[in-house]
């Protein structure tokens, strides 16, 4: 079948080729997925006389839409990570009920984080750093964004699966016509329609629900090795056991940056009100479009890593992870230019607001200090979770979080004030670097060295893949 043929060529294609082949359409479609997010900020920025406090109100929402992606991630990541392995390890029978159980785990979950969301949407967003100039279109938003979280999180789960299932490109469609339904429904909605911010919720799920409808088409063809069926829905405990191992980084890493949004809400709605709090969703917006390209990088790096670690293919294991490394570095370096030497151009897009303008300017060169090293971090992070050592990814996802960041946003707004806050991503950052390369370095001299004979290498690896593996 022509998917055998494509999973098997993750285990002899070259890795160069193989790397570009997945990473570039992943890359695609998490940049899109970035501008996707993007474009709702910039038309709800131009909303006539309360685009500034609708900015405002739509970061108040990220740590509530965090705590949502965290489910969803814990589901999508440890499913096709998943069946990556089981891929490489020529069990397609387990790597299809993991497909069936993707549905499944997120239709359920979904419902329950939509419904508890729902119930409790006031105080979430008051917690979360609303005020009473914002709570209104914070609300508005985030009411209608929960009721479409099942369409949200199969959407992200199945996209995932695409990946592991050899549809690299059919993500990177999907996910680019999510960005072209909402770009045309957004101003069609805010403007032409009078429907505010209500009106980039409803075009944001209504997008989402196209992009999944071509999803399940494509990964119900049944020429393919693996796809969707009858009797493969049916929950495996074995199977969600490792599937919540595995995506436990994720969700730990997404859990975390809830609460680190918090702390960074309350901290800039102390130090500088709602305008403050408009300027962090400009710079968020901005810096975390090179974020999701580092991730798609990671995203192309799964599967490659996690089928050639099932098949027992150390160096192969080892060259994609040296030139994901390599790829994220240069790409966070853009990120470091841009942002430092030419900020007023990104920030334009969103307002034209001087004051806003001079904020978000100010704490984007702060933010962006250090970020050449973030690539390195961030791939080192999602490498350990390709592999299956889940204790590792979530080790690294949660001290930069938790143990790095949030004593910085407890310490240095005090000395500093708004720039504090910005001051404790960047150095979180540092840190959390620092961290990944020794952990890095700790894994490899745990294992033989290039010079040791291969069939030692192999035979350790295999030691260290059987003692850290999920077998459902």
């Amino acid at each position: 079948m022509q998917q055998n043929n494509r999973t098997k060529e993750l285990g002899t294609a070259p890795i160069g080729q193989l790397l570009m082949k997945y990473a570039v359409p992943a890359v695609v479609a998490m940049t899109a997925s970035s501008l996707y997010n993007m474009v709702d900020r910039i038309f709800i920025g131009h909303i006539p006389e309360v685009g500034t406090l609708s900015l405002g109100g739509l970061a108040v929402t990220f740590p509530v839409m965090n705590l949502s992606a965290a489910f969803g991630a814990m589901v999508g990541v440890g499913c096709s990570t998943l069946m990556s392995i089981k891929l490489g390890q020529k069990d397609y029978e387990t790597a299809e009920r993991v497909l069936g159980n993707l549905v499944s785990l997120n239709i359920i979950i979904g419902i329950i984080v939509g419904g508890l969301g729902l119930l409790f949407i006031d105080p979430l967003l008051l917690f979360f750093g609303a005020s009473e100039n914002t709570l209104q279109y914070a609300r508005d938003y985030m009411f209608i964004i929960l009721l479409g979280n099942v369409v949200t999180h199969l959407y992200l789960g199945l996209n995932s699966a695409l990946r592991s299932t050899g549809h690299p490109h059919v993500a990177m469609w999907a996910t680019i016509a999510t960005v072209v339904v909402n770009a045309v429904l957004d101003p069609l909605f805010i403007f032409t329609f009078g429907m505010g911010i209500k009106g980039a919720a409803y075009a944001t799920i209504l997008a989402q629900m196209v992009a999944l409808a071509f999803i399940v088409y494509v990964l119900s063809n049944k020429n393919d090795l693996i796809h969707l069926r009858r009797g493969i829905y049916g929950l495996s405990r074995h199977i969600v056991k490792s599937v919540l191992s595995i995506g436990m980084s994720p969700f730990a890493m997404q859990l975390c940056a809830c609460l680190v949004v918090i702390l960074i809400n309350k901290g800039l709605t102390k130090h500088g009100g709602d305008l403050a709090i408009a300027a962090y969703g400009i710079v968020n917006g901005i810096t975390f479009l090179f974020v999701m390209v580092v991730l798609g990088i990671c995203q192309g790096m799964q599967p490659i890593a996690g089928y050639n670690f099932g098949a027992q293919q150390p160096k192969r294991v080892d060259e994609v992870l040296k030139k994901a490394i390599m790829l994220a570095t240069v790409t966070m370096c853009c990120s470091f230019v841009l942002c430092e030497f030419f900020p007023h151009y990104p920030v334009k897009l969103f307002t034209d607001d001087p004051e806003l303008t001079k904020l978000s300017v100010s704490g984007m060169r702060i933010i962006v200090s250090l970020s050449p090293i973030v690539g390195f971090q961030i791939v080192t992070g999602n490498f350990f979770q390709s592999i299956g050592m889940a204790k590792r990814s979530i080790f690294l996802s949660v001290s930069r979080q938790l143990v790095f960041l949030v004593p910085f946003l407890l310490v240095f707004p005090e000395v500093w004030g708004t720039d504090g806050v910005w001051m404790s991503i960047a150095a979180a950052d540092g840190v959390a670097a620092v961290t990944a390369g020794v952990m890095l370095w700790h894994f490899y001299h745990t294992q033989p060295t290039r010079r040791v004979p291969r069939i030692r290498q192999e035979s350790t690896l295999r030691r260290v893949f059987f003692h850290n593996r999920v077998t459902p």
